[in-house]
């Protein structure tokens, strides 16, 4: 299969990994192969080492519509359906739990699960005309998985008014909510990413993993279940040849070398 008919693009510069959603006719649904390319794809990244941050952008007119409906109309039993919401939810997963940072790039829609595509990546930049929305209820189907990143990443009345109604938030409004970082101009979105992406690259890949997976399990956690784990990340990540590396250059006023370990 060719770059240009790819249903997903992975390109790799400088340890950035940019995947790109390109089904543009389908508004970037996803499909059960588009979801499959997406699990494979992010097998292999968490295990190259030579990436330390993934963005993940869209072609088209929209970010991501969400699940496939035409083909999730034509599934035939209860397996079946099942079994893509499983996929689609071992996706979900595979971000968050994926040792490297992950950074959505969103230029346009984003629906229903593509909504909690961008709600369970680390990071989210919007451009000013995108939109998120989970509008499931308005066809009756409740958007109970993407219910699971979207509340979240955002307040619970926020997370409601958006899973009752079904309307549509502008990019401001998920800023102002948590759901995105930053909100910028169309034309400047792929240069504050980039920036951005390669800010975190420069960054020691064994802290990244280290810190990104300690911040995911302390928030599941009491208060004092939380603060125990993080001392003992702490104490791991000081006694790390990075963080060694790290304190010496800052107090020999020189950039570090890392070793990813």
């Amino acid at each position: 299969m060719s770059e240009v008919e790819s249903i997903l693009i992975r390109r790799d510069e400088a340890g950035i990994a940019t995947l790109t959603l390109n089904r543009p006719a389908a508004r970037n649904a996803l499909s059960v192969a588009l979801m499959t390319e997406m699990e494979t794809h992010l097998a292999d990244i968490a295990k190259d080492r030579s990436v330390r941050v993934v963005v993940l952008g869209a072609n088209g007119p929209a970010f991501c519509a969400g699940h496939d409906l035409k083909e999730m109309r034509a599934l035939q039993s209860r397996e079946e359906v099942a079994e893509v919401f499983a996929l689609c939810s071992r996706v979900m997963r595979a971000v968050v739990r994926l040792p490297q940072p992950v950074i959505a790039k969103v230029h346009a829609m984003a629906t229903a699960a593509g909504c909690q595509l961008v709600a369970s990546c680390d990071l989210a930049y919007a451009a000013e005309g995108a939109k998120f929305a989970t509008p499931g209820v308005n066809i009756g189907l409740f958007c109970s998985t993407p219910m699971v990143a979207l509340s979240r990443a955002v307040g619970r009345k926020q997370a409601m008014e958006m899973l009752l109604s079904g309307h549509p938030i502008n990019a401001g409004t998920a800023e102002r909510w948590g759901l995105v970082n930053h909100v910028v101009a169309p034309e400047s979105l792929d240069a504050e990413v980039a920036s951005m992406a390669r800010l975190i690259a420069s960054k020691s890949s064994y802290t990244l993993k280290l810190g990104k997976e300690a911040f995911y399990r302390q928030l599941e956690m009491g208060l004092d279940d939380a603060y125990a784990h993080a001392s003992q990340v702490m104490t791991e990540n000081m006694l790390a040849a990075d963080a060694a590396e790290g304190i010496d250059a800052f107090l020999d006023k020189r950039p570090p070398v890392w070793r990813g370990c």
